[in-house]
């Protein structure tokens, strides 16, 4: 499923995998995936990066609070009280990039809303963002091409950038998560405008269900949020005369929405001061962990 062509379905030459196809045979080109096997490669190594960075015995040495997996030596992870994702030490993530709203907004770091989007809060997170990046990434670049794919995945990770520093304040944020809800997004684009097509439906419908199902789950717990997920991009797929104007009015109501979360974001306005509750949609405080008054 992660790198046959699910287009071609059962007919796919030299496609053996076992996996189940979704679409029925199609004459369209198919592309040569590579972009989102090297976005896989730069997420994971960056995140070893980190973990090497982190150094947790030599941070808790004396200490009460015990590394996790001691014997992966200084990659070891935090104490799960502090990071149930297996990962590295807010400070870490923080020094390394993550996405601190007073560093963007009165620091001059703006930086921080790209670089937040290749780190991740621990192992956990990774691969649930790396392993549902391959199933959806490498089926849609393989089917539109590497240049759309690749904008759509930076142009969602952006702005869900955008819109985390909106509503989280007073804790870091990371992860590649707005942006491979862009992905999703255009993949159940593609899926309700070519419905027709699909040789399987149900199939096909139930996998984006649980893949974006998994993430949204992984977004309540701390660093990561959900709001990544919500400020993605939608992108309609083919290209019929009333997908055009979809795709004219999704331009500006993206150019707008960028423009007024920029506006909010750089006058230092909260998101939470709008909508009271919203917060909860990123993190869940239980006695494992706190949000930290996001």
């Amino acid at each position: 499923m992660a790198s046959g062509d699910l287009e071609r379905g059962a007919k796919n030459r030299g496609n053996n995998s076992n996996f189940p196809s979704f679409h029925v045979e199609t004459a369209e080109k198919q592309w040569t995936s590579w972009l989102i096997p090297m976005f896989v490669v730069a997420n994971i190594a960056v995140f070893i990066v980190v973990m090497y960075v982190n150094d947790c015995p030599k941070r808790n040495f004396g200490s009460e609070r015990s590394c996790v997996a001691k014997f992966l030596g200084r990659f070891s992870f935090q104490p799960l009280k502090e990071n149930p994702l297996f990962g590295p030490s807010s400070a870490t993530l923080e020094k390394m990039g993550a996405l601190e709203w007073n560093k963007v907004v009165h620091g001059d770091q703006g930086w921080r809303l790209i670089t937040c989007m290749w780190l991740h809060a621990g192992v956990i997170h990774v691969l649930a963002n790396m392993l549902s990046l391959v199933f959806i990434g490498i089926r849609l670049e393989q089917q539109f091409g590497f240049v759309r794919v690749g904008l759509i995945y930076l142009v969602s990770g952006f702005g869900g950038s955008i819109l985390s520093s909106l509503f989280i304040q007073r804790n870091i944020s990371v992860g590649a998560s707005g942006a491979l809800f862009g992905l999703l997004g255009a993949m159940l684009s593609e899926l309700l405008t070519n419905w027709t097509i699909y040789s399987n439906k149900i199939a096909a419908l139930l996998t984006l269900v649980v893949i974006i199902a998994i993430n949204l789950a992984v977004g309540i717990l701390p660093h990561v949020d959900n709001f990544a997920h919500i400020g993605d991009a939608r992108v309609k797929s083919k290209h019929k005369a009333y997908q055009y104007m979809f795709l004219m009015a999704a331009a500006v109501l993206i150019i707008a929405g960028f423009t007024l979360g920029l506006v909010m974001l750089f006058k230092g306005e909260n998101g939470n001061d709008h909508c009271s509750w919203c917060h909860y949609l990123s993190c869940v405080p239980t006695s494992k962990w706190n949000c930290e008054n996001r």
